[in-house]
């Protein structure tokens, strides 16, 4: 495995497997991996020729800066599992290197900025649409592997790819999670016990949500008892909780299973921020 800091490095490289014909795969990542992050290696490993990931926090997707600061980084156990993992390149670029001068240039992903993250983080969608065209222009990659756990991030992302007419194709890969059904996310090292604990609201909801909207309850009556799970339960807060369209976020009123479905959640456990979602009808 190699590691590269900047697109000099990178060049030859990419040049070399574009003249044997080879596939690339790509996982972007901001570090602090879990098995989550493995499972998009392994897709990447398993179906393409080559497989770089990067590992990049970037500022300009962040809406607070102490968010940006306590993002965990773990760099060296990072790069240990991604050796193991079988990646063949990590990009670790620095922030003088994605960003050599300021960003002038803003994203504007349409009905996508008015919904849940994009109305909770203004900008948010801006950073992800910046550094992601960044790093597709620099990595060049035939596809690129992102998780099903940030929906909405993925439906930007296929838009940016759509719209700039990027030539690669986007795979989403289902959420892995805990054994007790917390979705993996790299915030979740910032939570102590008993917020790891409180955090398995966000999962009890959405499956007893699921399991209720199948069995014909109503929607609005669903939703109310969420919100009134999360305003009994000690140390959390809940954003939002949606029904929507998986691909387009259509947010909707009532229930009917006359198309794809899913359920997105965010909340606060303490001071961390934390989301997750549930298809009910793929």
């Amino acid at each position: 495995m190699k590691v590269i800091h900047t697109e000099a490095e990178w060049k030859p490289i990419w040049s070399s497997i574009f003249k044997e014909g080879k596939q690339l795969g790509f996982v972007p990542t901001m570090g602090a991996l879990h098995q989550g992050h493995l499972d998009l290696v392994a897709k990447s490993t398993a179906s393409m020729d080559y497989t770089v990931v990067s590992i990049f926090v970037n500022p300009t997707q962040f809406n607070s800066s102490e968010d940006f600061q306590n993002y965990p980084q773990t760099l060296e156990a990072d790069l240990a599992q991604l050796e193991a993992a079988g990646a063949d390149f990590v990009f670790v670029p620095s922030v003088a290197t994605l960003y050599p001068h300021p960003t002038h240039l803003r994203f504007d992903f349409g009905d996508l900025e008015h919904v849940l993250e994009g109305a909770f983080r203004p900008g948010h969608f801006n950073g992800v649409g910046l550094v992601v065209s960044k790093l597709f222009h620099l990595i060049q990659p035939s596809r690129a592997f992102f998780g099903q756990k940030d929906l909405q991030q993925v439906a930007v992302i296929k838009r940016l790819v759509q719209d700039l007419s990027f030539d690669l194709s986007i795979e989403v890969v289902p959420t892995r999670r805990e054994k007790d059904g917390l979705a993996m996310s790299s915030r979740n090292m910032r939570l102590n016990p008993e917020e790891r604990i409180q955090a398995l609201l966000l999962y009890s909801c959405l499956t007893q949500a699921k399991e209720r909207l199948l069995a014909g309850e109503p929607w609005t009556t669903v939703l109310a008892d969420t919100q009134k799970a999360f305003s009994n339960a000690a140390n959390t807060k809940l954003e939002y909780f949606a029904l929507l369209h998986p691909e387009t976020f259509e947010i909707f009123d009532t229930f009917t299973q006359a198309g794809a479905r899913s359920l997105c959640i965010a909340a606060y456990v303490g001071p961390v921020r934390l989301i997750d979602n549930l298809p009910i009808i793929p």
